[in-house]
Order: structure tokens, then sequence, then C-alpha cells
């Protein structure tokens, strides 16, 4: 039983191109199936979270990640009685826009990409599902409802107002003129469901995979902000467990941890709010879905302490300035080169006046898992940019 603010299927803005509805399937569980079936969702399989181009099946890629994700988006949205099939669509599709390489490759994307309106992961993610994706016969993209697109494009939450001197992404700025996304108010209540556990997931997953990768030590992890009380609770209940017995122990109990502090919390908003629907959870000035302001400053701690030292790692820098490099050596290359490309870009690229033109090479790009971009980097005999697998690292 779904509660009153829960977004209701039944009651969906419908889609850009109208569809009649499915006789077994509601709008969003229809949106989370084109989302799994998508081209752009399996290629998450070899894409990188953290760690550039790795050796071993442990490691964390965006498919596993975007899987976590749901997995916790679902379990938050059935104890707060909302619609889990949206909230899982939208954990599964957040991350459909990353470049190959991870954030490193998105760094060099937007600056190929600056005097021809950046590039932006999230904004990709709705390209993707609004167009890019060419599988149906009467329509580009995936054709998902307004609650799902409206969701995608607030995961970080409003994008209105905008700062001094900033536009609208072009793709934005589109959509929105076609279905009127309500840019400026709250995500829905799933929304921001998929957005804090989009956030739980990271963290947790990077302590797990920064110490089996030896970035992070378990002697400074005790003394990490939330993950080290864990620890300390995990080593008072099991004296001499084995360390990776012991991350894992503890990286499960501060999950359970965080996600117990969100439901308190939003509940506590949802009383305070009482929304008769999913609009007034839209209406409210401030996320009705958080954590309470202690572990939201100790949530920031723990990301801030992961990206001094593990993001900014030695190792992890010298593999990121290497796939910053790949990529724009890609970028240039197919931006002066339009015939290097597919035939089925290339005719398009050489038609295109030079803005449409980057965001192709743009579009084909991000497409890319990292394995591909390693081998058209090689395949165009571009400088050599050794990419060293993680096992050989360590």
């Amino acid at each position: 039983m779904h509660a009153c603010f829960a977004s209701d299927p039944s009651k969906s803005r419908g889609r850009l191109h109208p569809e009649a509805e499915s006789p077994t399937r509601s709008a969003f569980q229809r949106d989370r199936d084109r989302i799994i079936h998508s081209g752009a969702f399996r290629k998450l399989k070899y894409k990188t979270q953290v760690f550039i181009y790795h050796e071993g099946d442990y490691y964390r890629t965006r498919l596993t990640h975007s899987l976590e994700v749901a997995q916790i988006a679902r379990s938050v949205a059935r104890c707060l009685a909302l619609d889990e099939d949206l909230a899982e669509a939208l954990a599964l599709a957040h991350d459909l826009g990353h470049t190959p390489f991870g954030h490193a490759g998105e760094d060099a994307l937007n600056a190929a990409m600056a005097e021809f309106g950046g590039f932006r992961h999230n904004e990709q993610t709705l390209r993707a599902v609004a167009l890019l994706e060419r599988r149906y016969a009467e329509f580009d993209g995936l054709n998902l409802t307004w609650e799902t697109l409206e969701g995608l494009v607030k995961h970080n939450g409003p994008v209105l107002p905008l700062a001094a001197g900033e536009r609208l992404p072009e793709t934005v700025a589109w959509l929105d003129g076609q279905v009127d996304l309500a840019l400026e108010r709250q995500p829905g209540p799933e929304a921001q469901v998929a957005a804090i556990a989009d956030g739980i997931a990271y963290s947790n997953h990077d302590i797990d995979d920064g110490f089996r990768a030896g970035l992070l030590k378990l002697d400074a992890l005790r003394a990490a902000p939330l993950i080290g009380a864990a620890i300390e609770a995990v080593e008072r209940r099991y004296p001499g467990l084995e360390p990776r017995r012991l991350i894992h122990e503890s990286v499960r109990r501060l999950i359970d941890r965080m996600v117990t502090d969100l439901l308190a919390e939003t509940r506590h908003r949802l009383d305070a709010l009482a929304p008769a629907d999913a609009d007034a959870v839209r209406g409210a000035g401030e996320p009705v879905v958080a954590f309470a302001p202690e572990m939201a400053e100790a949530d920031r701690a723990l990301r801030a302490y992961l990206f001094r030292h593990m993001y900014r790692h030695d190792d992890v820098n010298r593999e990121t300035a290497r796939a910053r490099r790949i990529v724009q050596d890609l970028f240039s290359a197919f931006f002066a080169g339009p015939d290097l490309l597919p035939v089925d870009w290339r005719m398009a690229a050489e038609a295109a006046e030079s803005g449409e033109r980057a965001r192709l090479v743009a579009d084909y790009i991000a497409g890319m898992t990292d394995r591909f971009a390693l081998q058209e980097h090689r395949r165009l005999g571009l400088p050599a940019t050794e990419i060293v697998p993680e096992s050989k690292r360590l």
C-alpha cells in the first residue's frame, strides 16, 4: 500500500510520445525494464567506478554500483511506502551518462567541450534516455515517464535558479520546453531516495574497494569518520577477526546505521510537512528525504576523508591523468577527422557545424567502455598512454 505522498503510476504525467498502457506492468515498471534492456545500461559493466581498467572481478564498476544503489533505494522506498519501481528505475539509470574512466573521463570531455557548452554526466544521462538510445520503431530514446525524467534531471536537487552567467544545459532546456520539468522545485520523493542511496552506496563500497586495493589502511580507517566507530564495534564483538571480514562487517553496519538515521529523519520531516501527495513533497523548501544534521555532517566528513586518502592517492592520480589524456586525444582526433568515426556517426558529423559536431563526438566517446576507449586509442595510432592494470600496480 503506497502512502498518499508516493508517486502514483496510474496518475503519471505521461510520456513525451503517448503510448498505450501495459496490461501487466505499471508505467514505472516499464521504465525500469526499458532501462535494464538499454545498450547504455549494459555498457556500465565495463565502465570504471574509481579504479582505472583493473584486472580481477572484485572491484566495483558502474554496473555493480548501480545495482547496489537500486537495492538501497528499494529498501528505503519500501519502508517509506513509496513507489519502489520508480525508485529502482532512477537508481539504475542515474549513471547511464558516465564516460569511460569515471570522473577522469568526464573532466577531460568537459574541458574539450568548454567552448561548446561543456559536458556533465547528469545531462548525458538525460541525452541517453531521451535521444541516443535508438531501439524503438516510433521514437528515439526510451520514452520514459515524466516522473523518471524529472528525477534524473534533479538528481542533485532543483536546477533553477542558475548561478550568474550559467545557462541551462542544452538537453535539459530542450526537454523542459517539451514537458515542463518544474526545474525550480524539489524532485519527487522517490528521486530523493535514489539520490541519497547513491551517496550511501558510493561511500561505503569505496571503503571496501579502497581497502582491498591497499589505498586505505586498517589503522588509518580506525580513526576515520563513521567507519572508525563501526570498526571499533565489530572488533569488540569479534576480537581477532581477519581484516577483510572486519571491513565487510563494519561496512554493512555503517550502511545499516545510515539507512536507519535516514528513515528516522525522513519520517520526522514527513510528519512535520504532512504532504497530501508527491507534488507537496516537490513544493517543500528543502529535501524531505534526508539525514539528521549530525549524520549529514559525519557523512560529509567521511567523503572528505575518502577524497584526501583515496580519490587523490598518488596511484589513482597517475592512472586518472593517463585516462584524461586518452579521452582528450580521442576527442581531438574525431573532431578534426570525423571520417575516423563509424559510418553511422560519420555522416552526421561531417555534415554538422562545429558545435553540433563536438556534441556528436562527445556522445560517441561518452558511450565508450574503458576497454573500447583504449582499443580506439591504439587503433588510431595515437601517442602511447599506458594504463597499468590494478593487479600489476599493487
